[in-house]
């Protein structure tokens, strides 16, 4: 505190000096003196009035500001180093990204509806390697053809992104899904016809029940290289229910 009075009054001090040259040099020269309060004291009276205000200030805030959005994103290693990597290695990124989500959610199915007590992990690595080769990058250039052909983002755009993802993309890529899943487990031709037709209509029902919000706020409002992080976010709830209807017992084709 004392500091702090001794800082004040040698501001002070330095003020009446600034101001008496100044009174002095007017007086040599034989033009009229301005008055004491010059605009160079005024602006010491300014740096008195601020330091007065910052003396009053709880020390607290000045040495621990508050955190803000923005540095606490930009300080977060994992996201700098996701945005960074997404950019460099597109295809790979968004691939791996799909096959942690593709496992996690098979996981969550398993737990959730499995009818045996014993975990498989032969089913969990099939439904990693879909979202690894096929779904991921079948993500990445989906996106960015849709960004292509419809570049802008306003309400008709997305509406038309919305009606080609729910009428191509996403039926294309549930029968792959269910094609391959079922071949890996080893179901004839006629056995995967049959299983399409018994559960493909049924997904595809659920599917527009589900998609078009989650399409609508990513096409909206994620930028493209960032859609197929924010679609395979959607996309965990609706993994945990086709990967438990992938599993559904094979149908006997007659």
């Amino acid at each position: 505190m004392a500091a702090s009075l001794s800082k004040i009054a040698a501001l002070r001090v330095q003020c009446l000096h600034s101001s008496s040259k100044t009174i002095l040099k007017h007086a040599i020269s034989d033009q009229p003196a301005p008055p004491p309060h010059t605009a160079t004291c005024l602006h010491r009276r300014a740096r008195f009035s601020r330091y007065k205000r910052d003396l009053r200030k709880p020390k607290e805030a000045a040495e621990f500001p508050a955190p803000t959005a923005k540095s606490s994103f930009q300080n977060s290693r994992l996201v700098t180093w996701y945005l960074r990597t997404i950019k460099t290695h597109p295809i790979a990124t968004k691939s791996a990204t799909t096959a942690l989500i593709y496992t996690a959610a098979d996981i969550t199915s398993q737990t959730m509806f499995g009818e045996t007590q014993q975990y498989e992990l032969v089913r969990t690595l099939r439904m990693a390697g879909y979202g690894m080769v096929i779904l991921g990058p079948s993500l990445h250039y989906w996106y960015n053809f849709m960004s292509r052909v419809l570049p802008n983002r306003d309400l008709f755009s997305t509406l038309k992104k919305i009606g080609l993802g729910q009428t191509l993309y996403g039926p294309a890529m549930t029968v792959v899904f269910f094609s391959v899943n079922a071949a890996l487990q080893g179901e004839s031709a006629s056995e995967i016809a049959a299983r399409l037709r018994r559960d493909l209509l049924p997904t595809m029902i659920k599917g527009i029940m589900y998609w078009p919000v989650c399409d609508f706020l990513t096409f909206k409002f994620i930028p493209v290289h960032l859609q197929p992080l924010v679609v395979n976010s959607f996309s965990y709830v609706w993994t945990v229910y086709i990967t438990y209807m992938a599993s559904l017992d094979r149908v006997v084709a007659n």
